[in-house]
């Protein structure tokens, strides 16, 4: 059993090419689908970190406007806040605004006569870095009371329109990678890649990935930051409202540098694969390298200038950096993938041991700006240490390090075996950029003929065997030249073509595989490939992650929300050992005004450390035994990382009630926690 598996995995790697590019593609795509299935829902990137008035507060007086300050600048529409009445009307005079333009503020004038009682802000905005977030809160005029305001169930960046969304921009970094790594393969280093009909597809098959996500991006944008459903991508006008926003421009400007894409593979497919004069075809390949690298970086800057490297801390550097950063990312990611195309070609069309030579100082090069880059990035994003362990955007970018330093691993693997490639061959190495003419002593190049010039199907190279002139003693398969009156059968043809077929395909295998080092080569550049796919899906994860600096002010938002909270008339400190993730912990419950009636309740929740923190579930229900009331349950929501509240809680009478905390990090890991509060 062991032995047939054996068999048929070897059979998968070297016999059947379209059999084995399905594998290698089903192998990618269980990789990016493992990262994808367990990730969690971005977290959103612009962090509320103050409201005038006050979460949950009590005024003596109507507010003339509601303004709320963010931990970056965000984009604000007409509707991008609204304030709504206890009978769940709009109170608000629309036209949200930033506040003394300032991009990190949002402000909306309220209507004059408002009554008394609870209202709700319900607030939406585009963060800076072109993410949406969204959320909601309320304060009191005189009193707390019932309120039936509605808030939308679905926020921004949720439903079916972020799935698709999300899908669009997994394509898109992986179509970049494709054409940009290709490109950069045939273009530095392997000329004749640009005739191999799998590569040509390579990058066709990047530049398409990356003008259908795209236009999808294009569409789902509307929908995406307004958490509307599918329909409304089509709705007369999205388009148009999105191209006016600085993510639809980015976009815009994508496609615009794919048309121009269009025309330099065409060029890059047609007159440079028939160019035959060697100086002629290295002033061309100088040229489309120029122009090659100057789209790489015009397609990197529609990310890097509306994403997480365009807000914060020194944005004129970390735009630049993030470009070189997503270049030299897709030049050796993508540039993997394209060799390892070239190592399962037959010798006479499959890359050589020069152009594998000049791939490895252009990966070793693109390596060293990926560390350099990388490493700006990592501290500008974190802001500490602890952020690697504290944060999201931490954990993720601490599992991509640790992919890159796989990835590392087999790409000094892969540089060894080149080396050894290198020493066996006869002839010295050309300078790169030279033409590549052909060298009887190189086993790796067919003698005297070009790229063109080479068969590109079995049945032409099984014609050449077949006829007993060029077949090798030995092969078992061996089929004579038939009598010309026997061959007319149309039957009999098609029996010696697939003949003639299996010969040439067996000599092409044997051919491609006497070269141990090529081999073990083509193995270590399957491995990088692997990892690659799981480097892209965590990169493109990263982008959708809040960073720890954000997350941080976030914290302290909500730490400033429980220093309010031990201002309450009843407080009681809950102590919770939680065996999973989380750990232990305390919350902190308040209730105000901790009499008979309605209360106003807010729970703040913190590690061992200080630090909040947050679960997945939190209930709280309250019973008094005296008077067999109960349990009435509370109806919490969460308002902020660790922070939640209810707007009335109704405790009818005065007593000892027993107050009941469940907190919830899974499915598994749950506790309960009874205490005590004297309610007058």
């Amino acid at each position: 059993m062991a032995a047939a598996a054996r068999r048929r995995v070897s059979a998968l790697l070297t016999d059947r090419p379209a059999t084995r590019l399905t594998a290698l593609l089903a192998v990618l795509a269980g990789a990016v689908a493992l990262l994808l299935g367990g990730a969690a829902p971005a977290s959103a990137h612009a962090a509320l970190v103050s409201t005038d008035p006050a979460r949950e507060s009590v005024l003596t007086g109507a507010p003339r406007q509601v303004s709320l300050g963010f931990s970056e600048s965000v984009l604000l529409s007409a509707d991008s806040v609204r304030v709504l009445d206890p009978d769940g009307r709009r109170v608000d005079g629309g036209g949200a605004r930033h506040t003394g333009g300032d991009a990190r503020t949002a402000s909306v004038r309220l209507r004059a006569g408002l009554p008394d009682g609870t209202f709700t802000v319900a607030w939406k905005a585009v963060s800076g870095d072109s993410h949406p977030v969204s959320g909601a809160f309320t304060f009191s005029v005189g009193a707390p009371s019932q309120t039936s305001a509605a808030l939308p169930e679905q926020q921004a960046g949720e439903g079916a329109v972020g799935v698709l969304y999300d899908i669009a921009r997994y394509v898109a970094y992986g179509g970049y990678a494709l054409l940009i790594g290709t490109g950069a393969l045939v273009v530095g280093c392997w000329h004749r890649g640009a005739a191999v009909r799998p590569v040509r597809r390579l990058l066709l098959g990047g530049w398409a990935a990356m003008l259908l996500s795209t236009l999808a991006l294009l569409l789902l944008r509307g929908p995406y930051t307004a958490g509307g459903g599918l329909g409304s991508a089509f709705a007369p006008g999205t388009v148009g409202e999105t191209l006016a926003t600085g993510p639809g421009t980015a976009l815009a400007a994508r496609l615009l540098l794919l048309a121009v894409a269009g025309g330099f593979l065409a060029v890059l497919t047609g007159p440079f694969t028939r160019w035959t004069d060697p100086a002629g075809r290295r002033d061309l390949a100088r040229g489309l390298g120029i122009g090659g690298a100057v789209l790489a970086l015009g397609l990197a800057g529609t990310w890097a200038t509306v994403e997480h490297a365009s807000v914060g801390i020194m944005p004129w550097l970390s735009v630049p950096v993030d470009m070189l950063h997503l270049v030299a990312m897709a030049v050796w990611l993508g540039g993997v993938a394209a060799l390892l195309t070239g190592l399962y070609r037959s010798t006479g069309d499959g890359v050589d041991v020069r152009a594998v030579t000049r791939f490895s100082r252009l990966a070793f090069a693109a390596v060293v700006v990926l560390v350099v880059t990388g490493a700006y990035q990592s501290w500008r994003q974190l802001g500490s240490w602890e952020a690697f362990a504290t944060t999201g955007y931490g954990r993720l970018l601490a599992l991509k390090i640790g992919l890159v330093a796989l990835l590392l691993v087999g790409a000094w693997l892969s540089r060894g075996r080149t080396a050894r490639m290198r020493a066996a061959s006869d002839a010295p190495l050309p300078a790169a950029g030279s033409p590549e003419p052909a060298r009887p002593a190189d086993a790796s190049v067919s003698a005297g003929a070009d790229a063109d010039a080479a068969p590109d199907t079995a049945e032409a190279a099984g014609d050449a065997g077949a006829t007993g002139s060029g077949a090798d003693a030995g092969d078992t398969g061996r089929v004579r030249t038939e009598d010309p009156v026997r061959t007319e059968d149309p039957v009999r043809a098609a029996q010696l073509a697939r003949q003639r077929a299996a010969v040439a395909a067996a000599r092409v295998r044997r051919e491609r595989d006497s070269d141990p080092h090529r081999a073990g080569l083509r193995r270590s550049v399957l491995a990088e490939v692997a990892v690659a796919a799981a480097v892209l899906a965590v990169t493109t994860l990263l982008t959708g992650t809040q960073p720890g600096r954000a997350e941080a002010e976030s914290t302290a938002s909500a730490a400033d929300a429980s220093t309010a909270l031990a201002g309450f008339p009843v407080t009681t400190t809950v102590v919770h050992d939680l065996c999973g993730p989380t750990g232990s912990g305390t919350a902190l419950v308040g209730l105000d005004p901790g009499r008979a009636g309605g209360n106003r309740l807010g729970v703040s929740l913190k590690d061992l450390d200080g630090r909040p923190m947050d679960v997945e579930e939190l209930k709280i229900s309250f019973t008094l035994p005296s008077k067999d009331v109960g349990p009435l349950t509370a109806d919490v929501r969460r308002v902020g990382l660790g922070y939640w509240t209810a707007d009335r809680v109704q405790l009818p009478y005065a007593g000892e009630w027993e107050m009941d905390v469940t907190l919830r990090t899974s499915e598994i890991d749950q506790v309960t926690v009874m205490r005590k509060l004297r309610i007058q």
